[in-house]
């Protein structure tokens, strides 16, 4: 081939050097790749018995420890999904339900309270009411008491007026000097009569009799058979258990005999002695 004229002329053992950089590349593979083959190849092992004159056991072999159980993931709750349209107005009106029944509630015990306030009311007005009555009652009765007390005492004064009109007019009387009676003239029962009453009395007088001879005088209401209608201690003989005992056999006594004429006075005033 023609060398360009133009081309600076080759260096003289180009060659020469090419191919010694060429041999040295050689060497420095095969280098190489001996060194790499020498650290892969394995030692050789070796195995070695040990005997001691006592026999002693083996140690156990080293176990790894189990290992540890991991935590379970607990799984990822859901989300929670938006409440619905009919759900969001069936809490609405489960709300307004609540509400109202709790108003509802409330007005019944208002409602209670004031019928237990007006029942208290209705009592007090009530036992008011009956202490009012009460209270006139009581002074009704004693407006009573005070005109019975009254008309008592009046008859009483009639009574005691009637007596002094009876001695006033004694002075015209016709009885004799030892009469005892009131009238103008001798009307009333017969002597004996007194004597007849007493000793139909004195069988029932229940009285232990002593030394002293106490009277006690007595006012009799007869019937006109003879039934004793009441009986009054008009003058006391200062022994009550005479008086008691005089009072008492009267009652027991209930009949009086009849006069010689056959009538019964209505009026009759006797005195009794222990010793009579």
């Amino acid at each position: 081939m023609p060398q360009d004229p133009l081309r600076p002329p080759q260096a003289p053992g180009l060659g020469r050097g090419f191919g010694f950089a060429l041999g040295a590349h050689l060497l420095l593979v095969i280098a190489l790749t001996f060194s790499v083959q020498w650290h892969t190849q394995e030692p050789p092992a070796f195995e070695a018995e040990l005997w001691s004159s006592v026999p002693v056991a083996a140690a156990p072999k080293a176990q790894e420890p189990p290992p540890e159980p991991q935590p379970e993931q607990q799984p990822t709750p859901p989300k929670p999904q938006e409440p619905s349209a009919e759900e969001l107005q069936a809490q609405h009106d489960a709300e307004i339900a609540i509400a109202k029944e709790r108003d509802r509630k409330l007005e019944q015990q208002r409602q209670a309270e004031q019928q237990a306030k007006e029942e208290a009311k209705r009592k007090q007005e009530q036992a008011q009411k009956l202490a009012d009555q009460q209270r006139q009652q009581q002074l009704l009765q004693k407006q009573q008491d005070a005109k019975a007390a009254k008309d008592a005492a009046a008859r009483a004064d009639a009574q005691r007026q009637a007596f002094l009109k009876r001695i006033q007019g004694m002075a015209g009387a016709t009885g004799d000097a030892n009469a005892t009676g009131t009238a103008m003239r001798s009307s009333g029962p017969s002597p004996s009569y007194t004597g007849r009453i007493i000793a139909r009395i004195k069988p029932n007088i229940i009285y232990n009799v002593g030394a002293t001879d106490p009277r006690a005088e007595v006012q009799l209401k007869v019937a006109p058979d003879g039934t004793i209608i009441s009986s009054r201690l008009t003058h006391s003989s200062g022994d009550p258990e005479w008086d008691n005992a005089v009072l008492r056999a009267i009652e027991k006594t209930g009949i009086l005999p009849r006069d010689v004429d056959g009538s019964v006075p209505s009026d009759i005033l006797i005195g009794l002695r222990p010793h009579e």
